[in-house]
């Protein structure tokens, strides 16, 4: 029986083709609500039209629109985040993403519970970071039970 939940909040994102990457992703890794703050397109990288299984709340305010009892995730390049090495995953959780080249801002952050980035050796795009993340969710809480194997013929 599954625990908790899952959210992915998106705010200020550059690229529409990066919202259906997420979305492909936040389906990929049984996401149960994404919240974006400006208006959502649907996007050919959402392959698996996920926008019909999950639902998705757009131009709306990430903090106030919170489910309750959320633990609020920033993933973002800043001096006290914890390596996402290290991090807990809490049981209700909302991760929330920015641009790529930007950090969320002061406005978001001060209301998060935890900071985290994922290390590497240059900047990845937004739907890479949220399948990174949201597969070490995923590993770390033993949820992994992939439905898609290939078989060798």
């Amino acid at each position: 029986m599954k625990r908790g939940f899952v959210t992915i909040a998106l705010q200020g994102i550059k690229f529409d083709g990066n919202f259906g990457g997420v979305m492909r992703a936040a389906h990929c890794y049984d996401v149960d609500l994404v919240m974006i703050g400006e208006k959502y397109r649907h996007e050919i990288t959402d392959t698996t039209k996920a926008f019909k299984h999950i639902p998705v709340i757009q131009n709306c305010d990430l903090i106030k629109n919170a489910p309750m009892g959320s633990q609020l995730i920033a993933v973002d390049l800043v001096d006290d985040a914890k390596n996402i090495i290290d991090f807990v995953h809490p049981e209700q959780a909302v991760y929330i993403f920015g641009a790529e080249d930007k950090t969320l801002g002061n406005d978001i952050l001060k209301h998060c519970h935890h900071k985290i980035y994922v290390p590497t050796n240059h900047c990845m795009n937004l739907a890479a970071t949220v399948n990174v993340v949201m597969f070490d969710r995923m590993a770390k809480m033993s949820k992994i039970k992939p439905s898609y194997s290939r078989t060798k013929s």
